[in-house]
């Protein structure tokens, strides 16, 4: 893939790259790299089925840059696309070039269909992000050090 091909789809606002998951998943295919830049916590239940997917949570950017390989194609993704975009700022800063962020990140991927490798061990539950839990692990008995006081 040349960088014609991999900027094709992608469509461009301020002045940085943006692309779809639905011509995302194609270049996936020919051999661009998805980094998904979300917490563990956030993206071990559901993460997208592609060839060559990245963890590297955002949180840990700026140590982990050195895993990004600069002369590869990166779609880089998080949850809903926000913190795709500060990272994608930050990596053209430092000279990369081929990186476009998935607009609408992985809510808008598993929106439209595309594969999602799901991990029911992972899912979380809670009434807010405070007190999200593992919802399928065992439940330990309570005791007094458990207690609100």
């Amino acid at each position: 893939m040349d960088s014609q091909t991999f900027f094709a789809f992608s469509f461009e606002s301020g002045g940085l790259r943006f692309i779809s998951p639905r011509h995302a998943y194609p270049l996936c295919m020919q051999g661009a790299v998805m980094v998904d830049l979300r917490p563990d916590w956030e993206g071990a239940f559901k993460r997208p089925d592609v060839p060559e997917l990245l963890l590297l949570p955002y949180t840990e950017m700026d140590q982990s840059i050195g895993f990004l390989p600069q002369n590869r194609f990166l779609i880089l993704g998080d949850c809903v696309g926000l913190r795709s975009k500060e990272v994608m700022i930050k990596l053209i800063q430092l000279g990369f070039t081929n990186v476009v962020s998935l607009a609408g990140g992985f809510v808008d991927w598993e929106r439209d269909g595309f594969p999602i490798l799901v991990d029911m061990q992972e899912r979380l539950t809670g009434s807010c992000m405070c007190q999200l839990k593992p919802r399928d692990a065992k439940k330990q008995p309570r005791t007094d050090k458990d207690a609100i006081r």
